[in-house]
């Protein structure tokens, strides 16, 4: 009898305990409950335990079912925890709020391998989820390496690079790791990122979480989703005047060669805080949000990081910088990996208001003593030419020495007319002769046929049709024979048209911009190094069009990265004028120049050989002004009676 009542209070037991609906856990309470941490893939194995990364809790718990958000992005350095937060919603989701969920990794392959080293120790060392996912022993056990079913749902493992995975079902739960390495174009089919979400719209109440370490800035995604969000940042407070702020890499100091040195310089009263503060920092600190947005967006660097000390960060940061050693690859991973940030590639554009304080004294307009090869870039608009002068000398050392822009319709032959009186000018030399245009580079990109046209009817060996490419392995490539059509004609004769490596140009102009002058200690003399960009005083628009452009890096449609030219503002004539006329100057042998040659061109000038006077009895050659019509449009050859006239070696 008294075992009969026994077992009828047990079954009244389970029956009760079936009825009481499960506690209403958020993702972090479930971990510090249930995650257990694996042996094998562990530094630390045993319990899961927040409070070792505090600032991992409100992330997880933006995944919980209470929480309204349904976004979440997590741009990172390494050794902070992002992946560990990611399994702990998966395991939340299998035991406290079943569904289908869907984990994608950049490849198939790391899908299978992430499956096998994350997800089955998961698994296998948390009791709650192992009594709930079957092993997999047979066919039909629903527990395969891509697939976990369980009560009430299923777990999905798929890669970036397969349409057909990303594709293949609706999911409430979505977790998108190492996003910076998806492809950019899935099998044509299109962005992995939104391939995959749209598996989430027939849900109310979905979760997406998108974690990655970032790469290179302008083709990372990670940095895209966080710009979007509300960009939480982790404030601690100083452990001295208890000050809140965000961890700064510029705030690390150290004494140099002893990064056991470290401290973190508090940013309001500047006193160092030794690395046994962290964890009290951690403890205390606090995300806040700096933009407005549905998405919640967070990031953090290894400063944060209870595995990584910040002496290991400051040696990290030394030999990437070793000055007999110095990597760039080293630094960009430093960047990415240490402090979670983008990289910004080498090219990017120089600041315009620095040129701007740098301009030099010279008159706009002449030709400064080193300035020997003059040469011109004209850029065709609908209703205007603009024409750059530039005078290079030796080691690719230039000056500007004018812009014009010449007003009219390209369609119409007055301003192409104006242009071409611009190949009769000269340009007066320091030393007081004059010097011509050695080249002229016309851009054909718009108004094409009008400006082949203007270059078969001057018929001037110095005038030259470009066209800008965005490859090339030369500056300037072969010349190809085009048609010329003038009054609905196509002509018998053509015109060359070189293409221009622009981007070769661009970059080694920016490299230029940002060589500064060695000053003497007196401040009286500045020693200009070979390549220097020379500017007079142009106004403030020129000098924000030559740097309207900067080097981005973006995946292309099959994934890879490539690197282009974009433009920061609409307006970049100025540097497009460059680029030509720094194609005209390669044509006219610059690149090529030896020694001898600029002597040559000193010759013709009248300029004594370095260290040398100029003899007082030497006479100037006179050239009598000449005016002749070539094609069509008039070509007025005004010399200076009394001065030579200057060419190029390499035209001769």
């Amino acid at each position: 009898m008294r075992d009969d009542y026994e077992g009828a209070a047990e079954i009244e037991r389970a029956w009760r305990e079936g009825l009481t609906p499960d506690p209403l856990l958020t993702v972090s309470a479930w971990a510090d409950r249930y995650r257990m941490l694996s042996t094998k893939e562990s530094a630390e194995p045993g319990r899961w335990r927040t409070a070792r990364t505090p600032y991992l809790r409100e992330i997880m718990d933006c995944l919980s079912p209470t929480s309204p958000i349904e976004r979440v992005v997590f741009m990172k350095g390494a050794q902070v925890g992002g992946t560990e937060l990611g399994l702990n919603w998966v395991g939340y989701a299998i035991h406290h709020a079943p569904g289908p969920m869907m984990i994608v990794w950049p490849t198939t392959e790391m899908a299978q391998r992430n499956s096998k080293h994350r997800i089955d120790p998961l698994v296998e060392e948390s009791p709650v989820l192992r009594e709930i996912i079957a092993p997999a022993r047979s066919r039909d056990s629903g527990n395969t390496v891509l697939m976990k079913e369980f009560r009430g749902g299923v777990l999905v493992m798929t890669g970036a690079n397969s349409a057909v995975g990303l594709r293949s079902m609706p999911v409430r739960y979505l977790f998108l790791d190492e996003v910076d390495a998806y492809p950019l174009d899935v099998d044509g089919e299109g962005d992995a990122i939104h391939l995959a979400e749209a598996r989430t719209r027939t849900f109310a109440r979905r979760k997406i979480l998108l974690v990655s370490t970032p790469t290179i800035a302008g083709a990372s995604i990670i940095e895209r989703e966080y710009e979007a969000s509300d960009q939480r940042r982790y404030f601690v407070p100083c452990p001295h005047c208890a000050h809140r702020q965000w961890l700064r890499f510029e705030q690390l100091r150290w004494e140099p060669g002893r990064p056991e040195t470290a401290a973190y310089v508090c940013e309001a009263c500047e006193e160092p805080i030794a690395e046994h503060h962290k964890p009290r920092m951690l403890e205390l600190g606090q995300w806040q949000a700096q933009a407005e947005s549905r998405t919640a967006g967070f990031h953090l660097s290894s400063l944060y990081s209870p595995w990584r000390r910040w002496r290991e960060i400051a040696e990290s940061w030394e030999k990437a910088t070793r000055a007999e050693g110095r990597s760039v690859a080293m630094i960009k991973t430093f960047k990415n990996n240490e402090l979670g940030e983008t990289w910004v590639e080498e090219g990017e554009a120089p600041d315009w208001q620095r040129l701007l304080e740098r301009r030099e004294e010279y008159p706009i307009g002449t030709v400064p003593a080193g300035g020997l090869l003059l040469t011109a870039g004209a850029d065709v608009q609908k209703d205007r030419i603009e024409v750059s002068v530039w005078a290079f000398g030796r080691g690719k050392t230039c000056w500007l020495v004018e812009h014009r822009v010449l007003m009219g319709d390209t369609a119409r032959e007055a301003v192409w007319q104006r242009l071409a009186d611009l190949l009769a000018e000269t340009w007066t030399h320091e030393s007081g002769a004059p010097l011509p245009l050695a080249r002229l580079a016309v851009d054909t990109g718009f108004a094409t046929q009008e400006a082949y046209a203007f270059v078969r009817r001057v018929h001037d060996g110095r005038v030259m049709a470009v066209k800008g490419a965005a490859k090339g392995a030369a500056l300037i490539g072969t010349p190809t024979a085009v048609d010329v059509t003038q009054g609905g004609k196509r002509l018998r004769r053509g015109v060359k048209v070189y293409s221009v490596a622009v981007g070769i140009a661009k970059r080694e102009l920016y490299d230029h911009l940002r060589l500064a002058p060695d000053v003497a200690e007196d401040g009286t003399a500045a020693v200009y190094p070979a390549g220097y960009v020379h500017l007079p005083k142009i106004d403030a628009e020129f000098l924000q069009q030559l740097c309207a452009e900067q080097l981005v890096t973006r995946r292309d449609r099959h994934g890879f990265a490539v690197r282009e030219w974009q433009k920061m503002r609409e307006r970049n004539e100025a540097l497009d004028c460059y680029v030509y006329a720094r194609a005209a100057a390669s044509a006219a042998g610059l690149d090529r120049f030896e020694e001898r040659h600029w002597r040559e061109l000193e010759r013709q000038l009248g300029l004594p050989p370095p260290g040398e006077s100029m003899p007082s009895n030497e006479m100037p050659i006179e050239r009598p002004p000449e005016a002749t019509h070539r094609g069509g449009i008039k070509v007025s050859a005004t010399r200076h009676p009394g001065r030579r006239v200057i060419r190029s070696p390499w035209l001769r």
